[in-house]
């Protein structure tokens, strides 16, 4: 059932603040992943790097 009068310029003017709020959150949000995405370009490894120590994994086979 809905309300019998509701004035929905009065609503946009309450909810402005909530949805800014969303609005930040989502581009904090989407910084976030993208600072996470440069890091791990940034200590990415070039081929042949690593220890010397570590064998290489055998492939698995069937038999």
């Amino acid at each position: 059932m809905s309300a019998p009068s509701t004035n929905v310029e009065k609503q946009k003017k309450r909810h402005r603040p909530a949805i800014w709020g969303m609005i930040a959150g989502g581009i904090f949000a989407a910084a976030l992943f993208l600072a996470y995405l440069a890091n791990l370009a940034a200590q990415g490894n070039e081929p042949g790097e690593g220890t010397a120590d570590e064998p290489a994994a055998e492939a698995a086979t069937d038999g």
